[in-house]
């Protein structure tokens, strides 16, 4: 490296070279494999400059060759596109039941996935179970441990970042030892960033879904339990102790008020609108059979039956559901005001449209400002993909900054 002065100053050649290089990448990733010729257009780069670029980019094992542009001869045709194996980024996705771990490369594709089922494991220790999933996912890829730049971690509640202690998911076993960051960042060879898995949803949603481009909104999450995450901004909203969005625990009417609710792990709006209510609801307007299985499930399963079957009974289970979600999302409405509602989780994807549409007309109602209200587009592990989308973020700013 050179001497101590000329490489960090704003304006140098060095640094005006590496956002030069940044920016070509990010548009290699956006657009795909591109000519030299169309690289230059983009940046504004004369096309000796925008052909230096290529060649440092490529000798960094940044960027490689990827074929030629179909009928035209010539360099002028050579296409480049970023090195799928320039760095690799995880993400895991954990619950009671489960841990999901996925690996992918520079470019956002997942190589490798891997299910770690978890109940009957819980006497063995976290960092166990969190170091066989993602070599799972690892070994799925190709790849060793060491090969993984970083790793995030979703799980529901959120590290404390005055303690280091999960708060708000009490139903997490085996997560809430003091000690435990310090033995996972042991064992683990890269660095590790924990994340709120329902604010994981949102950022997949705000980088690949319905939520592109926009810097104020919502999202609700219905799955296991009731969540949300706030971006204001553009940014997560995350709070004092990690804790922005546990609207589980709010109060509302309709439902009981819930004390002790850390004890309980419940609040009124978890009572009112969580998944847990469905199956009650179904049995109370007589409609059956009701199927077997984890209550997210089954919940989800009569949501999307409802949503489809157009009859009496059917009918009002999705409106008195909607009614429920509607009421404390009116609540978040009037405290935050946000251009945008995104519904996610496996009970809002079930809902679907007629879903939506029945919050909105109540929202319509309850809410004094009208925020456009959609289902997130982000159906497939929304949670793992946010997760992914994190730790590539963080890894494209460390391997692509050219200025070292």
């Amino acid at each position: 490296m050179g001497g101590a002065t000329g490489g960090s100053t704003p304006g140098t050649p060095r640094v005006l070279r590496a956002m030069n290089d940044r920016a070509a990448l990010d548009l290699l990733l956006a657009h795909g494999p591109l000519s030299r010729t169309k690289i230059g257009k983009l940046t504004g780069l004369s096309k000796p400059t925008a052909s230096q670029l290529l060649a440092r980019l490529e000798a960094a094992g940044l960027v490689k060759a990827t074929g030629t542009t179909e009928g035209r001869p010539g360099p002028n045709a050579q296409l480049y596109g970023v090195n799928p194996a320039a760095a690799y980024a995880a993400g895991l996705d954990v619950n009671p039941d489960r841990i999901r771990a996925a690996v992918a490369d520079v470019t956002g594709k997942t190589v490798g996935e891997f299910r770690l089922p978890t109940p009957g494991r819980r006497a063995e220790p976290v960092v166990r179970q969190v170091t066989e999933a993602l070599d799972g996912a690892v070994k799925a890829a190709g790849l060793t441990r060491s090969d993984v730049h970083r790793l995030v971690i979703g799980t529901p509640g959120a590290f404390d970042p005055n303690t280091g202690r999960l708060r708000y998911a009490s139903h997490l076993p085996g997560w809430h030892f003091a000690t435990l960051l310090d033995e996972l960042a042991a064992a683990l060879p890269m660095p590790v960033e924990y994340e709120n898995d329902v604010n994981l949803a949102a950022i997949a949603e705000q980088r690949l879904g319905a939520a592109r481009e926009h810097e104020d909104f919502v999202l609700l999450w219905n799955q296991e339990g009731l969540g949300a995450a706030l971006v204001i901004g553009g940014r997560l909203h995350r709070g004092w102790t990690g804790g922005a969005g546990e609207i589980g625990f709010l109060p509302v009417p309709g439902a009981p008020l819930v004390r002790q609710v850390t004890k309980a792990n419940s609040g009124g709006y978890q009572e009112l609108a969580g998944a847990q209510v469905i199956p009650k609801l179904a049995r109370d307007l007589g409609i059956s059979p009701i199927p077997h299985g984890p209550y997210a499930d089954v919940a989800a399963a009569l949501v999307a039956q409802a949503a489809a079957v157009d009859d009496g009974p059917h009918r009002q289970l999705l409106e008195t559901y909607a009614t429920g979600l509607a009421t404390g999302l009116a609540s978040l409405i009037a405290v935050f005001d946000p251009e945008l509602v995104v519904l996610s989780g496996s009970l809002h994807t079930a809902g679907g449209e007629p879903l939506r549409q029945l919050i909105q007309a109540e929202l319509d109602e309850l809410a004094v400002s009208r925020p456009r209200l959609v289902v997130g587009d982000v159906a497939e592990h929304p949670v793992l993909r946010g997760a992914l989308e994190s730790a590539l973020a963080a890894t494209r700013d460390e391997v692509f900054d050219t200025s070292r």
